[in-house]
């Protein structure tokens, strides 16, 4: 390697290290752009049909309000996040003053075939509902755009993975991915639960391993990628050869294991406090801080200690996440409930306010000098802290897009047959969000590569403000159509 590579590699290194981050009001500001657009989107749509007829301006206007605002608030408007808030909240003012277009309202939007060979008289008590895939998929946008964004010097530093305490948006973002994988792998067991099936511990380990094994062959390819290709890598990120993919591929057999200890604590939540109350525990009484923090890297474990204990914290969030998909994908919170479905729905945003109002306030207690336990964040320790703030975060964020979806799409929740309830969901859905939301982990790694193309290939620590908006608008645009692509042909990649 000549010295010129070397020098770039280690400027890229330091350029990545030894951060403090941010204040979580400023994360809130930042990622509240992705409420207010769809907030516009769902005015767009509700009011006026603009995106029942899904052409060339549609997707255009689509990118721009719910991938391209994300990309300007952690850039070019990363000082002033709430100023962007504003300037999308203006048109929305616009847009609801004007009489609604009753003619383009009543042109029905495309439904897919596999919609009508899977209809059935009866509704889905498992539904696709409207705010978790435009959740789901804001959340997998943020990521996607910061990966990259990261390395250009347009990305505030702050906004950047800490060290080792503090708060930062990428901090969040990994904790948010691992938290709507959780939240998503609700579905199964209610299925489950549903059919009245109980699956042995060790059938359901064994059976996990299908999802891990793709996940953890990613890992090892990243691995040798890094490696040999000499790439830059913050090594107290997560260790020498630990990298996020590897903690994916664990969580699901795991998480197929702790389903076991269901029979002693009363529901997922109180799980993963039980999990990160005694990881912390041992952290704070023993040795193992000091271990992960200061340990010189002589073995395979110390020099992985990042990427293994801190595995413990992730499957902690991963549960906090099944916690609340168990409750918000069902139907009816109470099968048995006879309650209209405005009461149910009204049930739902009460549930949704008090466990994110818990998840806050458990935060605030761990955080807290004067009245609690008076513990700091850290991403690199997976710790307590870090736990109960991204629960409470992303409980918060679904119970804003839920809100967003009960003022401006209530038809989806009054269907009364499985095709209504489907056009209703086309509807009241973004086609982006809902092409990310298909392909979430694909896209994922799609975009992992296309950082690791744009690294290669062009030197971002020198980049200017204008080149460097140029490349990360390509990329998010790029990754943009291959979504929809994907999405337009019916086409689903499982890893």
């Amino acid at each position: 390697m000549s010295n010129i590579a070397a020098t770039l590699k280690q400027q890229k290194e330091e350029f990545v290290s030894g951060l403090t981050g941010g204040s979580v009001s400023e994360i809130n500001a930042v990622t509240s752009v992705a409420t207010v657009a769809i907030v516009l989107w769902s005015l767009l749509q509700s009011r006026q049909s603009f995106f029942q007829s899904y052409g060339a301006l549609a997707f255009v206007v689509d990118y721009s309000l719910n991938v391209a605002a994300i990309l300007l608030s952690v850039t070019l408007y990363s000082n002033s996040p709430l100023l962007l808030c504003l300037l999308l909240a203006a048109p929305a003012t616009v847009v609801y003053a004007l009489p609604p277009n009753r003619t383009s309202s009543r042109r029905k939007p495309r439904v897919p075939s596999r919609a009508g060979s899977k209809a059935a008289k009866q509704l889905d008590p498992l539904p696709l509902k409207p705010f978790l895939t435009t959740y789901r998929a804001s959340m997998l946008v943020i990521t996607c755009i910061a990966i990259l964004a990261v390395d250009f010097r347009i990305f505030p530093r702050r906004f950047a993975k800490v060290e080792t305490w503090g708060t930062s948006l990428m901090d969040m973002g990994v904790g948010a991915f691992v938290f709507t994988a959780g939240l998503v792998a609700a579905r199964p067991v209610l299925k489950e639960r549903a059919a009245g099936r109980s699956v042995p511990v060790m059938r359901r380990i064994v059976g996990s391993l299908r999802h891990s094994l793709p996940l953890l062959v990613l890992g090892v390819i990243r691995l040798l990628s890094v490696k040999g290709l000499d790439y830059a890598e913050h090594v107290t990120e997560y260790g020498v050869h630990w990298n996020f993919f590897f903690t994916l591929g664990l969580l699901p057999p795991f998480v197929a294991a702790a389903q076991a200890a269901l029979a002693y604590v009363p529901s997922y939540a109180a799980l993963a406090l039980v999990t990160v109350g005694m990881y912390q525990m041992a952290l704070e009484t023993t040795g193992l801080k000091a271990y992960i923090l200061t340990a010189p890297r002589v073995d395979l474990i110390s020099q992985n200690r990042e990427g293994i204990f801190g595995f413990l914290g992730y499957l902690a969030i991963f549960l906090a996440g099944q916690d609340l998909g168990m409750f918000v994908i069902p139907r009816k919170l109470n099968p048995r409930s006879n309650a209209a479905p405005g009461a149910e729905r009204n049930t739902l945003l009460l549930t949704m306010g008090v466990w994110a109002s818990i998840w806050c306030g458990l935060y605030a207690l761990s955080t807290s000098y004067s009245y609690g336990l008076g513990l700091v964040v850290s991403r690199r320790l997976v710790n307590l802290p870090y736990v109960l703030w991204v629960a409470a975060f992303n409980s918060a964020s679904v119970l804003g897009f839920c809100i967003v979806d009960t003022i401006f799409f209530p038809a989806f929740y009054n269907a009364s047959d499985p095709k209504t309830e489907r056009e209703a969901y086309l509807t009241a859905t973004s086609r982006v969000l809902r092409a990310y939301n298909r392909n979430g982990l694909a896209l994922f790694l799609l975009a992992n590569l296309g950082t690791g193309l744009v690294n290669m290939t062009f030197n971002t620590l020198e980049a200017t403000r204008l080149a460097s908006m140029s490349i990360l608008v390509a990329y998010s645009f790029v990754l943009t159509v291959v979504a929809v692509a994907l999405d337009t042909y019916e086409i689903s990649i499982k890893l």
